[in-house]
């Protein structure tokens, strides 16, 4: 388990989350999961790849680069194509059932 520490809109946040290097765990991600950590997503270099949500349940995505929030999204289950704005060396999935899913949605959503 990883701390990720992020500010967004002028709030600080500090999330524990599983890392996923593996091509197996970024293959799945919360594919299938009713109860899950937030997933940390790792990669070795900026990319600009899209991800899906079938088989999952509503989740938040926050992407970095470089630390820095690049882009963040709520996610309903069973969309073909989620990509952030900009490149990113790592993302964060933080599921419904998490107790800092509700805040991060309050401040998206406004």
């Amino acid at each position: 388990m990883v701390r990720v520490n992020f500010k967004l809109k002028g709030k600080n946040f500090s999330i524990g989350a599983k890392e996923c290097r593996t091509f197996f765990q970024k293959g799945t991600g919360l594919m299938f999961q009713k109860k899950s950590l937030p997933l940390l997503f790792i990669f070795d270099k900026l990319v600009n790849e899209a991800i899906h949500s079938f088989f999952c349940v509503d989740f938040i995505c926050i992407w970095f680069n470089n630390g820095k929030v690049v882009d963040i999204q709520y996610v309903k289950p069973w969309k073909l194509y989620i990509k952030p704005k900009e490149k990113f060396d790592k993302f964060l999935e933080i599921p419904i059932g998490d107790k800092n899913f509700n805040k991060l949605k309050l401040l998206i959503l406004k």
